[in-house]
C-alpha cells in the first residue's frame, strides 16, 4: 500500500483500505461493513501472518463507530501502533485519518497490516487462503508471586492507556500492600523479584540485562520485560483480577513451561 495516495483511484473521504500479506480490501465509510483480519483466509477478509501459527485465525477487526474506524484486537497477540502503543486482546482504539502501519507482535516475528483512511484509495487486491489451527504462545514460566508483581508493575500496559510506563518500585509496593495487606511488601522486595525474573528469562529473551542496553537505562529493562510477557501472552488483561483479590493464592514454584496455573 503506497503512502502517497496521489496515484490512487478516487474515493469518498473516510474510505478504509486494509492490506495484509496476500491482498487487501476497500470499504466505503457508509457500507456498514466490519473488516476482519487474521491468519486464515476463509475466516477473514484480509490475511496477515499466514505462515505464523501464533497469529490467531481471527486476529482483529476494524469497524465504523461514531464516525471513526475503530480497531478491535480479537486475538491473543498484541497489535503495535506507530510510536510503540500496544492494543491488547479485547482492547479497542480509534484509527487516525492517515496511513497507519499496524504490527501483530508475535513471540518470534512481527507481521505488518497496512491501514489507510483517506480520500484517495490504494488499489485493492484479492486475499489468499490459509488453513491451520492457531498455536497458543507457550508463555514464560512464572510463579504466582512473580505473576502478581509483574502484573502490578505492568498494569498500565494491561489497561488501555495510550503511552504506558512501568510503575515505580514505590508504587508497586504501595499497590501490593493494598492487595495483600497481610504481607510485608517493600520497594526493595518488589525490585528483587522482578530483577531475578528478568535474569532467569534473559536466556530466552534479549534486552533484559544491563549489559545489553546502552545508558541511560531508565525504565528500559522493565519495559522490555513487560513487552516480552505481553507478546508471549504470559500476562494478559485478564490477570488484572489479581490486583482485586483480597487474599493471596498459594505459592508455587515456577513451572518448566507455560503459564502458572
Amino acid at each position: 500500500m503506497p503512502r502517497d495516495s496521489a496515484d490512487l483511484p478516487p474515493a469518498v473521504p473516510g474510505t478504509l483500505y486494509v492490506r495484509g500479506a496476500k491482498g487487501g480490501i476497500r470499504v466505503a465509510p457508509d457500507a456498514g461493513f466490519e473488516v476482519v483480519f487474521g491468519r486464515c483466509e476463509p475466516d477473514v477478509h484480509v490475511c496477515v501472518g499466514p505462515d505464523d501459527p501464533y497469529v490467531s485465525r481471527r486476529q482483529g477487526s476494524i469497524s465504523r463507530q461514531d464516525g471513526r474506524w475503530v480497531l478491535h484486537n480479537l486475538g491473543n497477540l498484541p497489535i503495535r501502533l506507530p510510536g510503540g502503543r500496544l492494543v491488547l486482546t479485547r482492547h479497542r482504539v480509534a484509527l487516525p485519518v492517515a496511513y497507519t502501519p499496524l504490527f501483530v507482535v508475535g513471540p518470534e516475528r512481527e507481521h505488518l497490516l497496512e491501514v489507510r483512511v483517506v480520500a484517495g484509495p490504494p488499489a485493492p487486491a484479492a486475499p489468499a487462503r490459509q488453513e491451520a489451527d492457531t498455536r497458543e504462545p507457550a508463555g514464560h514460566p512464572l510463579s504466582a508471586t512473580e505473576r502478581l508483581v509483574l502484573v502490578c508493575l505492568g498494569q498500565r500496559y494491561l489497561r488501555p492507556e495510550p503511552w504506558p510506563q512501568p510503575l515505580t518500585w514505590a508504587q508497586v509496593a504501595d499497590e501490593l500492600a493494598r492487595v495483600r495487606p497481610g504481607e510485608r511488601w517493600t520497594a526493595k522486595r518488589a525490585a528483587h523479584i522482578v530483577t531475578q525474573t528478568r535474569k532467569r528469562l534473559s536466556a530466552r529473551v534479549p534486552g533484559l540485562l544491563e549489559e545489553e542496553i546502552p545508558p541511560p537505562l531508565g525504565n528500559t529493562l522493565n519495559h522490555n520485560l513487560i513487552i516480552a510477557l505481553l507478546a508471549s501472552a504470559t500476562i494478559t488483561p485478564s490477570d488484572l483480577r489479581l490486583l482485586d483479590e483480597p487474599d493471596p493464592p498459594p505459592e508455587e514454584p515456577a513451572p518448566a513451561s507455560g503459564r502458572a496455573s
